[in-house]
Order: C-alpha cells, then sequence, then structure tokens
C-alpha cells in the first residue's frame, strides 16, 4: 500500500489545559487585589507615573488616610471610618509594627490637602515606628481625555 492512499482522520480538538492555568493564574490575581481595592477612606488621590511597590510581605498594608479636610483614618481597629488623633495613630501603628515588623506602610492623602497635612501624618507614622512609607497614588492616564 501506497503512503499516499492512506488517509488521516484530523483531529479537531481544542487543547482547554492552558487556557485553565491562565484563568486560575487571573483568579488569584484578582483575588488578592480585591481587597487593597475597597479599604479605606474616599479619597481623590493625585496622578503619578510611579512604578508600582513591590509588596514582598504576605500581609496587608497598615493605610493612614488623609481627607480633603485634613481628618486621619486608619485601618486599624473597629473605627476605620472615624477621624483619629495623632496619639491613636502613632499607638496604633507601634502596636502593628511591634507585632507583625515586615508591614507594608502606606499614606493615602487627598489631592486637595495641603503639603503639610501629609508630612504630619508621616511624621506620625515615623514616631509609631515605621522606617519606610510609600504612598498612594492613581496611575497617570494614558489615553487623550475628551475635550
Amino acid at each position: 500500500m501506497d503512503s499516499t492512499s492512506k488517509k488521516r482522520k484530523l483531529m479537531a480538538e481544542i487543547n482547554v489545559v492552558p487556557y485553565i492555568d491562565v484563568m486560575l493564574v487571573l483568579l488569584i490575581i484578582f483575588m488578592v487585589t480585591a481587597p487593597l481595592l475597597t479599604q479605606g477612606i474616599k479619597v481623590e488621590l493625585p496622578k503619578a507615573g510611579a512604578e508600582p511597590i513591590e509588596d514582598v510581605s504576605n500581609q496587608p498594608p497598615l493605610v493612614v488616610s488623609v481627607d480633603a479636610e485634613g481628618n486621619l483614618y486608619i485601618n486599624v481597629g473597629d473605627d476605620e471610618d472615624e477621624p483619629v488623633t495623632g496619639r491613636d495613630i502613632v499607638a496604633r501603628v507601634a502596636a502593628v509594627l511591634r507585632n507583625r515588623p515586615n508591614t507594608p506602610v502606606l499614606v493615602k492623602a487627598d489631592r486637595a490637602v495641603a503639603y503639610g497635612n501629609v508630612v504630619g501624618a508621616m511624621v506620625l507614622l515615623q514616631q509609631g515606628g515605621a522606617e519606610n512609607v510609600g504612598f498612594v497614588t492613581d496611575p497617570l492616564n494614558t489615553y487623550p481625555v475628551p475635550q
């Protein structure tokens, strides 16, 4: 028999294993980032073209928020939606960093807040024992804005 006379049946199957792998990776990414998107006080963040901070610790960050009126909020404790004093921030930051020293510390300030209020929040964080403080910003809009 000639090899040309032998016909092979074509296989019409889609290999879905790579798609499942991609789906599972995306699911994990969304599960990790979803809690970070919904925390804290509503502030209008400034826009910056900075690179994201690498999160090497598997701990939720400690976030101090400064709203447009200059009120301070912290995402630790039962009253996350209530303004707190500077003493409260120092005490809570010290307690968290004492128990979990590798906790990332972030400042989330409204774009309308005076620079002095943001520096004041950073000083309070340093008094509580935070050595490295990051800023939460919105990414720059790379698409043209319609006029």
